[in-house]
């Protein structure tokens, strides 16, 4: 009787001794069966695309990389966004999503190009690649664009711009290596010329009056935006745009009220009170 009770503890210590790692055992082999899984079932075998419209679903998906046969879990997201933005300038916000058991869906919303950055004036050029060599004698020419480059509201470069495009043209830049997809890049100095434009862009759009802008020029402390046809507005560069955008459409339709629908002159907004001044009217 003894003997068996020494032998029911013993199976019991051994047991205790041998539990944890059974218990790991058992987690080790649930995981490799579900990555066996993963690796062998969930297969790409659909890949679907919506928002587009400037490119089709066949080049959005050959520009992701995504090839059918692909594993579904071992697609890196990161590296098909950037495929996609590089190849496909004018694509904006990307959504990649898995939807298993086969199926991966892109969704995308595309940029339009809502301003031209103008050929930078060749003494401009000149002046700063004059600074460069002062700077640094060895330093390489900096590469200027050679021709007007379409942008969107936030800054990116989509492509050269035709000879027929509306968009809004912006001068006083000099945009450094422009490259389809690329976000536009300016010299140091210009920095807050750059982020005052994005920021105007961005309240003219949500005013809803970019299509009213035909022209912005961006000088050292302020920029002057052509407005309707017929009014030009002097802004701060490091001014509220999202207000000066209000204040300039409460202007125009003050004037044109008082003036009629063809009144036009010039805004000042840099003041600590806005100044209109009209244009002179001359006599036949």
């Amino acid at each position: 009787m003894p003997r068996h009770s020494h032998r029911s503890r013993t199976r019991r210590r051994n047991r205790g001794r041998f539990g944890p790692l059974f218990k790991l055992l058992c987690v080790i082999g649930v995981i490799v069966a579900l990555t066996v899984g993963a690796t062998v079932f969930f297969r790409v075998e659909r890949v679907t695309v919506t928002g587009g419209q400037r490119y089709t679903q066949e080049e959005i998906i050959a520009a992701s990389g995504i090839e059918l046969g692909d594993n579904l879990y071992s697609l890196n997201k990161v590296r098909i966004d950037r495929n996609i933005r590089t190849t496909l300038p004018y694509v904006g916000d990307l959504t990649i999503n898995r939807a298993l058991p086969s199926t991966i869906l892109i969704t995308v919303t595309e940029w339009e190009a809502v301003a031209q950055v103008a050929v930078p004036d060749p003494e401009q050029v000149a002046a700063l690649q004059t600074a460069r060599l002062e700077e640094d004698p060895d330093a390489e020419p900096v590469q200027t664009a050679q021709e007007p480059w379409l942008i969107s509201v936030g800054g990116k470069l989509l492509e050269p711009a035709p000879a027929d495009s509306g968009a809004i043209v912006v001068s006083g830049l000099i945009p450094v290596a422009p490259q389809a997809g690329s976000m536009l890049e300016v010299p140091e100095e210009e920095k807050t010329r750059l982020e005052a434009l994005t920021a105007l862009l961005k309240a003219l759009e949500g005013e809803g009056v970019l299509e009213e802008i035909s022209a912005i020029r961006l000088e050292s402390t302020q920029l002057v935006a052509r407005y309707a046809g017929r009014f030009d507005v002097k802004m701060k560069l490091n001014g509220d745009f999202r207000y000066d955008v209000r204040l300039m459409q409460a202007i125009r339709e003050q004037m044109e009220q008082r003036d009629g629908e063809n009144a036009s002159g010039s805004m000042d907004l840099t003041r600590s009170k806005a100044v209109y001044s009209p244009n002179k009217v001359t006599s036949p």
